[in-house]
């Protein structure tokens, strides 16, 4: 059990340790995400700059695998070049080892006092940004102190006679520790958290130095592979970027991997302390990869382009365009991403209902199965949008963060009714009437032509509703609910005046007339309820259209 006891401290330690980390690079994100993003752009001027912009964004984030997805976004939108996208990649390999150099230190006294700070600023602030610098507080504590706890819990190790038969079989079996090493970071995707394990067990004499510089090595090559493998999914342009640092750290691991002696030597030089012996290493590496791939940034880019060449696609109209996973950790981006692709969705859907009276004109059956194939796109879409919501949620969302997100969540579930309502039901009608031959009367059609421009205005004017949340907007489309049930009756009469007089289009296309009519002004529905929420929240409804029961008496007797 003793054994047991040991492992499970390790393990608690280590996930104790990754969750520091993480606390540190979601705090960080959420309070400057978007600061940080215009940080890089606006460094994206040559590969100098770039490279420095790199090292103090990531410096900041200690996140190498999260700047390399902003990247990858970036890219995959071609708004940097690869090659300055990697310039800025080998800052942001540099920028990650500053947060291992500080933690190589004896700080251990320092933890209680960031946590302290931290859950008293993250308890007691209303402010956003000071609650997610206080998550930063209490992930810097934590990660100080999962060291300390690491640093007891390894001591019974070098009494275990099992572990140290590990260790020494791989003294000297460098490449496989360092294949060992790669896979254990891509598996926690935290090359800090791994530098800081082995940083651990060297200065605990639990490993040899020049072993632990080649699971440093296998460390940096991890925390490569990570991100590379994360977008295995995504666009050709977006896995170029972790593709092309994956390759100058793995060129720069094996170029080294052999001299491990003369590198030791150097470092022992330098700084004599076996604890500080990986940290130094690790910096030393990745200073290594910048001197002698930023000038060679240009072939390195070609090269990945040659490796992954960009593949000729049809367009798919159901693939979200604006949906950016590397903002997750910033609600407030994340739910304009959301935003825009409700907008994507909802010109879709007008499209749908544009191209819906043209099928009932030209009875084009051609063009219900076009409809037919636009309401698929618009399904996929919403589903998109409904799981990147579903992601989103899962953060810490303030009170007018909340709200958005209620707002999305229901305007896109409208849209995605209306373009069942016409895919279902219009075009069900559209079919009868083509298969019949049946025409509408020249007045029959005017009115379906004047009912249908109407909702269609409605649902460019809900879209803007939704953009800007103007109440004087919203107001102007609740009021079109009450226009359009009056549009409604008086078309049922104009049609019943027709039938009274025996016109034959009208009485073999009654029922097709009224079911339009009919769904129409569903859609009308659907389209003005985005303005409620925007209404109710600014306290512009009232609670009942129902008049009281005081009035209701008072009505007979004035009478």
């Amino acid at each position: 059990m003793h054994g047991v006891e040991t492992v499970l401290n390790v393990l608690g330690s280590v996930a104790l340790l990754l969750w520091g980390v993480r606390m540190v690079r979601t705090g960080l994100t959420r309070a400057f995400g978007a600061t940080l993003r215009r940080a890089i752009a606006v460094c994206s001027r040559n590969r100098f700059t770039a490279f420095a912009g790199g090292l103090a964004v990531t410096g900041l984030l200690q996140s190498s695998t999260a700047t390399a997805f902003l990247l990858s976004s970036f890219a995959s939108r071609g708004l940097i070049p690869l090659s300055i996208a990697l310039a800025i990649m080998l800052g942001a390999d540099v920028g990650t080892t500053i947060a291992a150099q500080v933690l190589s230190f004896d700080l251990g006294w320092v933890s209680p006092l960031l946590i302290g700070a931290g859950v008293i600023a993250f308890l007691s602030s209303d402010s956003v940004r000071a609650r997610h610098l206080g998550r930063v507080a209490i992930g810097l504590g934590l990660m100080l102190l999962s060291l300390k706890l690491l640093a007891l819990a390894t001591q019974p190790l070098r009494a275990s006679p099992a572990f140290m038969a590990v260790l020494e079989g791989l003294q000297d079996e460098y490449v496989i520790a360092v294949l060992l090493a790669t896979l254990a970071t891509w598996f926690v995707h935290s090359s800090l958290s791994v530098v800081l394990l082995v940083m651990s067990f060297a200065g605990s004499g639990i490993i040899e130095p020049k072993l632990a510089l080649a699971l440093v090595i296998g460390a940096n090559i991890g925390g490569a592979l990570a991100p590379y493998m994360s977008q295995a999914g995504a666009e050709v342009e977006a896995r170029r970027v972790p593709l092309a640092n994956l390759i100058t750290r793995s060129l720069m691991g094996i170029a080294i991997l052999p001299f491990l002696g003369p590198a030791l030597h150097m470092l022992t030089i330098f700084d004599p302390s076996t604890t500080r012996l990986a940290v130094n290493f690790h910096t030393a590496f990745n200073v290594a990869v910048a001197i002698v791939f930023l000038p060679l940034t240009d072939i390195v880019a070609a090269l990945c382009i040659r490796l992954l060449p960009a593949k000729a696609r049809a367009e798919d109209p159901g693939r979200p365009r604006h949906l950016d996973p590397n903002v997750l950790d910033s609600p407030v981006e994340a739910l304009g991403c959301a935003t825009r692709e409700t907008l994507n969705l909802g010109d879709r859907v007008a499209d749908m209902l544009r191209q819906t009276m043209d099928v009932f004109e030209r009875s084009d059956q051609k063009a219900v199965r076009a409809i037919e194939d636009a309401d698929d796109a618009v399904d996929r879409l919403y589903e998109a949008i409904k799981l990147y919501l579903i992601q989103i949620s899962r953060n810490e969302l303030g009170e007018e963060e909340s709200r958005r997100y209620v707002e999305i969540l229901t305007f896109t579930t409208n849209l995605e009714h209306i373009g069942d309502i016409i895919d279902k039901n219009l075009m069900e009608l559209a079919g009868k009437k083509i298969k019949n031959r049946y025409a509408f009367s020249p007045e029959g059609t005017a009115e379906l032509k004047a009912f249908h421009a109407r909702v269609l205005e409605n649902l460019r004017l809900a879209l803007n509703v939704f953009t800007t949340r103007d109440i004087a907007l919203a107001r102007r489309l609740v009021a079109e609910k009450t226009a359009m049930r009056e549009a409604e009756a008086h078309a049922a009469d104009s049609h019943f005046a027709r039938l009274r007089e025996g016109r034959a289009e009208s009485i073999e296309t009654s029922s097709i007339h009224m079911d339009v009519i009919r769904d129409l002004k569903r859609v009308n529905g659907h389209v003005t309820s985005v303005a409620y929420p925007i209404l109710e929240a600014a306290g512009e409804l009232a609670d009942t259209r129902l008049k009281s029961a005081q009035s209701l008496m008072r009505a007979p007797a004035e009478s």
